[in-house]
Formats: structure tokens, C-alpha cells, sequence
């Protein structure tokens, strides 16, 4: 029942190679570039190495002006069309949320979002903020510090015990930013991405009935990220938090903040949960490297496979290549 019957021309094969020439030589008269044929395959990740549209960012002479968004590729379509990404607009609302245990596709999608953001900025108009939650000495610890050290722009790698400095240090730039529309305009892109919010306890949402004794004491980690979280997309701060269940955000912020993330990654999860977060069981659904893109503000849900965690080569080949946009 699921079968449409359909018709075609059939060609002997003679035919057929004289109008593959003939369509082969048109498109190299062209002069253009196009993309390879496209090819489902339906359990396996995406690779990053198929993304043309990101492929020709770094390929660029130099950065291209932007248009007041930039893209973060998420993984490949299940629908012939451009990769799945997120936008990121100076509006609120802005931040991307990645919930499910299924660490090594978040990290994926952490590396390729780094990469592509970089390569649509120049140089001293984007920073990093990465608060690392992947375990010391393991090969994706390594592999995250070794692909931020060659993104040419300013990267802050912080730990759960750099989260007072970290977060006094945004709180004071996010107030200077919303004060004075000039400066929020001139300030660099920052993007802050929390790799493992379970892990980092300081930088809990405490509800508003608790309280401190001492009233000079300075606003709590927690309490600013939210601050960051629903304030900082509208002058340019934007939020990218990777959880790995649903418990752990209502443990890690307040439902405030959880609205402000209008883009929404979710792997394999319980149908309960996918309905708390999207309104939709779907990702109850979801088998091995598959994941759904959620945009609240456009109102669509998205199949995509995440990619794969790029390898060394990749990694190399576009530091190289982000050395040379900045140069």
C-alpha cells in the first residue's frame, strides 16, 4: 500500500550514454558548481566532508558580509535540500538547546557549529565562551581543545570551578551591551556553549524563595546564566546548552530560560519527555543517528541525521582554511 505506481521512457543504452554526455558537457560549459547526487543512507551518520554549503565558506577568498544571520550546521537532511542548520538572529528567542544521551553526536554538532560559525565572522568579531563538561583526560577532551586552539577567534575554555568569574565577567558585559545600543552593536558575537549542563552544579537556576543571608554577596552563577539566557540574544549573546534529559533542565533552569531556547535538537528520548519539550512524541521514534530539529519561531519539525564526529584531517584541513579567512 505504501507503493505509487509510476511511468517511464525506457532507453537503450546507446541513447542513454549519447544524453548523459550531452547533459555532462552542458554542465561543464556551465562554469558552475554543483553538488553530487544525493544518496539516503538510512543508518548511517551524516558526514560533515558532504556539507557543500559549509565547504564553500571555507573555501571563500575571505569572510562574505553577513545579512544579520548566521548558520550553524546541525547534520544532513533526510529530504533532498541544504543541511539542517540553525539560524541565529539579534532577537530573543535565539539560543539552541541539544537534549539526549548521545554524547558523541552532541560533540559532533558542537565541532561543526564552532567551525561554521567562525567562518562567517572576521576577525575580532566573534568569542567563544565553551564551558567544557566532557571528563579530563579522555580522547573527547583532547579532541575538543585541540579543534578550539585553531578557530582564529577568541575561545574561553572554562571548568565548573571558573563559573563565578566566567558568569561575573558576561553579567558585566551583557549589562554594558543592553545600557548602551552603540556599544551592543559594536560588541562582538559571543556565543556561549555548555557542553554537559548537568555537570556544572554552579550553574543552577535557584527558584526565587531561596535566598542568602548576606546581602552584599554577588548574584549567583545560575541566576545570571538565566539572565544571559533571556536576555543576551536580543544585543548579540547567544546560548548553546547540550543536557542530557529532561530531569536535568528542570534541575539546571527555570522554565523562563527553557523558553528561550526557540531552537530545539532532541535525540532518542521517552515519549513523555519529547511532549514536554516540542509538544510532539516523535523522538520517542527516533532510532541511531537520527535526531529532530525543532524551531519554535517558524513553527517546523525536522528529521536530520547528525553528523559523525569529524576526524583529523577535517579538523586540520579547516583551521587551515579559517588561518586564512582571518589573514
Amino acid at each position: 500500500e505504501g507503493n505509487n505506481p509510476f511511468q517511464v521512457v525506457w532507453l537503450n543504452d546507446d541513447t542513454r550514454e549519447h544524453y548523459l554526455s550531452r547533459v555532462r558537457q552542458m554542465a561543464d560549459d556551465s562554469g558552475k558548481k554543483y553538488a553530487g547526487p544525493v544518496v539516503f543512507e538510512g543508518n548511517a551518520p551524516g558526514n560533515v566532508r558532504e556539507n557543500s554549503t559549509l565547504e564553500q565558506l571555507l573555501g571563500a577568498e575571505s569572510v562574505a558580509a553577513t545579512s544579520g544571520v548566521v548558520h550553524a550546521y546541525l547534520g544532513a537532511p533526510n529530504s533532498i535540500k541544504g543541511p539542517t542548520e540553525a539560524a541565529f538572529r539579534r532577537q530573543s528567542g535565539n539560543n539552541l538547546l541539544v537534549v539526549g544521551q548521545r554524547d558523541e553526536s552532541a560533540l559532533a554538532i558542537l565541532a561543526v557549529s564552532l567551525v561554521s560559525l567562525s567562518a562567517q565572522y572576521a576577525a575580532g568579531k566573534l568569542k567563544f565562551i565553551v564551558f567544557d563538561g566532557t571528563a579530563p583526560e579522555t580522547p573527547e577532551r583532547a579532541f575538543l581543545h585541540r579543534l578550539c586552539s585553531g578557530l582564529q577567534h577568541h575561545v574561553q575554555l572554562a571548568q565548573n570551578s571558573d563559573a563565578e568569574q566566567v558568569m561575573a565577567e558576561l553579567s558585566e558585559d551583557l549589562k554594558n551591551r543592553a545600557e548602551d545600543e552603540a556599544k551592543a552593536a559594536e560588541s562582538p558575537a559571543t556565543f556561549v556553549i555548555i557542553q554537559g549542563l548537568q555537570k556544572f552544579k554552579k550553574l543552577r537556576f535557584e527558584e526565587d524563595f531561596s535566598f542568602s543571608l548576606d546581602a552584599e554577596a554577588a548574584p549567583a552563577p545560575g541566576a545570571q546564566l538565566n539572565d544571559v539566557i533571556t536576555e543576551g540574544p536580543a544585543v548579540g549573546i547567544h546560548t548553546i546548552a547540550m543536557v542530557d534529559n529532561y530531569n536535568n533542565i528542570n534541575r539546571g533552569m527555570s522554565r523562563k530560560a527553557l523558553s528561550e531556547f526557540e531552537m530545539r535538537v532532541l535525540f532518542q528520548m521517552s515519549a513523555n519527555d519529547s511532549s514536554s519539550l516540542i509538544d510532539s512524541t516523535k523522538a520517542s521514534n527516533l532510532g541511531l543517528n537520527r535526531a529532530l530539529f525543532y524551531n519554535e519561531q517558524e513553527g517546523y519539525l525536522e528529521t536530520f541525521r547528525p553528523y559523525a564526529l569529524p576526524d583529523d584531517g577535517w579538523v586540520e584541513s579547516a583551521h587551515q582554511s579559517l588561518g586564512r579567512l582571518m589573514g
